[in-house]
């Protein structure tokens, strides 16, 4: 049956003169842009049926085709701006029929497609497809549109489980392709090696080592930029794809470097799973969840060769989770005066309690669960500068007894470092030297007669031979600097560390960040609690290696009544006010029984003594003048 006689065949008894009032409106969909580019017999089929409207007694000009989701699934309205405008055009009864090869074309979402329907019947609006025309006003064509609809949703369903299941098994062989990280490269076998290049792969160990020595990602990108270390990353696209090009390294780059497994040996598939609550139909790259190693939907472990041990990697995560500046992490260290930021915990909540500043920088750790929660007042608060001085004793004992061997190892760790930078620059003159070699090669074999070539050719040459007198000029200024191995005297400044400590870490040229790093190589945790509002403080240290230790101090209160022993200094004044003691023996006999006053001062003073006196009611009697009240 040719095309005339299957349109004559058509039944028009349900076009009516009112359909014919309205416009035809043809509506053309593929699903991708390669089935555009591939499947042109489709779209010329679905182009076609602009002709049957005018068969069926429409004017050319009455009819309408929709073509604006080219390109575009059907499996969702969001982001089909055809099917929305077809679907405005009927609500505003401007369609009197709606033209297409198949229903699937038009929707392949159940909702959508009966969404469609309930507009068409309320508008009267026919929908025509290859079997026949259908007026889903009349119960038996909305019948077999909404079988035809839900087929469409099911095919769709079927194919894409078909996909779905046949990309699971081939990753669960290790077997399935994807964008490779840098660093590595696929064989034409398929098998995962290193990248052949020597400095691709140094590079890549030397972000490892030093995100493990420096703890931030900060911190290695500014080590990085400070020695001009660039990243060799094979193009993925273009001319040049599958050429080794060298890039400035950037943080984004640096995260997906330590959060991705591969550097570990292991093979992986759906460490990223769509969460529905998330996700947005017709957008594939939302609702993005990045899931944990046991709900991965493959792991297989020393499928290729590894940078980094597993557990190296779950360090690194775990590293890069605790940086976060959140309630429940410890951050990273900052410059803030305050040394023990992210370290110290409400012993009464569990709560991590923040810093605050006071006008002069003085710190205080505060407690604000309470507060923040349930409107109440604050869990507690203590003077930062007493915790402070308290940890860093403890710190600096406990570091005094391996401080040569720390000595020994900072030695040890400064020549790797500069060892490490020695081979990067080598290696550096070494490209160099080859790309110059390289193009004096092209210039030489070139024709002297084609001038136009080897002008151009002789400019290469001079430009890679300018590049690399420039590079060898800085590798020496950098031996100049840092030569390879440490002379004399900075040996001997190293070993002096190991009887300097305090004073070193008490130097103006240390910084409160580089404190705090040191206490948090060997403190977990400070737990802290508060004798209701008086001066004394319960102090438990977690200790890296599972240790533990407990301590009462003292901390500065406001008021001299908050003091846990303020009755027994009121009596002591009273006995020595009775005594006719002088000032000067009052605050004698206060310091040999343990009293001390509420501020940071450590001892009293004749006029703290006098005030005390004065509120007290005390200061009746006369003493003489030099030592009375």
């Amino acid at each position: 049956m040719n095309l005339k006689d299957e349109i004559s065949s058509w039944p028009s008894d349900k076009i009516q003169a009112s359909h014919l009032d309205r416009l035809a409106a043809v509506y053309v969909r593929q699903s991708t842009l390669q089935q555009v580019s591939e499947h042109q017999e489709s779209t010329r089929l679905q182009y076609g049926l602009a002709n049957r409207a005018k068969a069926l007694g429409w004017q050319p000009e009455r009819v309408l085709i929709i073509d604006d989701d080219l390109g575009k699934s059907g499996s969702s309205v969001e982001g089909r701006v055809g099917f929305q405008r077809l679907v405005s055009e009927v609500g505003l009864n401007h369609v009197g029929l709606i033209l297409g090869i198949e229903m699937s074309r038009l929707a392949r979402s159940s909702k959508d497609w009966h969404q469609l329907l309930e507009i068409c019947a309320l508008f009267g609006t026919l929908i025509a497809d290859l079997d026949g025309i259908y007026d889903p006003s009349h119960y038996n064509d909305r019948l077999l549109l909404g079988l035809k609809g839900s087929f469409s949703e099911i095919e769709l369903h079927v194919l894409k489980q078909r996909m779905l299941q046949g990309r699971l098994n081939k990753a669960q062989r290790g077997e399935l392709g994807f964008h490779l990280p840098i660093g590595y490269v696929r064989r034409p076998s398929g098998d995962i090696c290193f990248d052949p290049d020597e400095q691709a792969q140094q590079v890549i160990r030397l972000i490892f080592r030093k995100f493990e020595e420096l703890g931030t990602v900060h911190a290695v990108l500014r080590y990085l930029a400070l020695h001009q270390i660039q990243l060799g990353v094979r193009a993925l696209h273009g001319a040049n794809k599958g050429e080794l090009e060298w890039r400035r390294p950037s943080r984004s780059t640096l995260l997906s470097l330590l959060n991705h497994p591969a550097y570990t040996g292991a093979y992986t598939y759906g460490r990223k799973q769509i969460d529905p609550r998330k996700h947005k139909a017709g957008r594939p790259h939302t609702g993005l969840v990045v899931k944990p190693p046991e709900e991965w939907l493959v792991l297989i472990k020393n499928h290729h060769p590894a940078y980094i041990s597993w557990e190296q990697y779950q360090q690194n995560r775990a590293q890069l989770k605790a940086n976060q500046n959140r309630a429940n992490e410890r951050g990273n260290a900052r410059q803030g005066r305050a040394l023990l930021s992210g370290l110290v915990v409400c012993q009464r909540c569990g709560n991590r309690m923040s810093v605050q500043y006071h006008r002069r920088g003085a710190p205080r750790y505060v407690c604000r669960r309470e507060a923040a929660e349930h409107g109440g007042p604050l869990c507690q608060c203590l003077s930062g500068d007493c915790l402070d001085e308290y940890v860093t004793e403890q710190v600096l004992a406990a570091l005094k007894p391996a401080a040569i061997e720390l000595s020994l190892s900072v030695a040890m760790q400064v020549e790797q470092n500069r060892y490490e930078l020695d081979q990067l620059w080598k290696q550096r003159l070494e490209r160099a030297k080859f790309e110059a070699e390289r193009a004096g090669r092209h210039y030489r074999f070139i024709e002297p007669e084609n001038r136009l070539v080897a002008r151009q050719l002789a400019q290469d040459w001079e430009a890679k031979l300018s590049a690399q007198k420039q590079l060898q000029e800085e590798y020496q200024r950098f031996c100049c600097q840092q030569p390879r191995q440490l002379s004399e005297t900075e040996k001997h400044s190293i070993r002096q560390l190991a009887n300097s400590l305090p004073a070193l870490w008490n130097a103006e040229t240390t910084t409160h960040a580089q404190r705090k790093e040191i206490i948090r190589q060997v403190i977990q945790a400070i737990r802290v609690k508060v004798e209701g509002e008086s001066e004394l403080v319960h102090v438990n240290i977690d200790w890296a290696g599972g240790f533990s230790s407990h301590a009462r101090i003292i901390r500065p209160v406001g008021k001299w009544s908050q003091l846990s022993n303020y009755p027994q200094l009121c009596e002591c004044l009273t006995q020595c006010a009775q005594s006719n003691m002088t000032a000067n023996e009052i605050i004698t006999r206060l310091h040999q029984q343990g009293f001390y006053p509420p501020k940071r001062q450590k001892t009293f003073t004749q006029e703290m003594v006098r005030a005390l006196m004065r509120q007290l009611g005390l200061g009746k009697q006369s003493p003489p003048k030099h030592t009375s009240f």
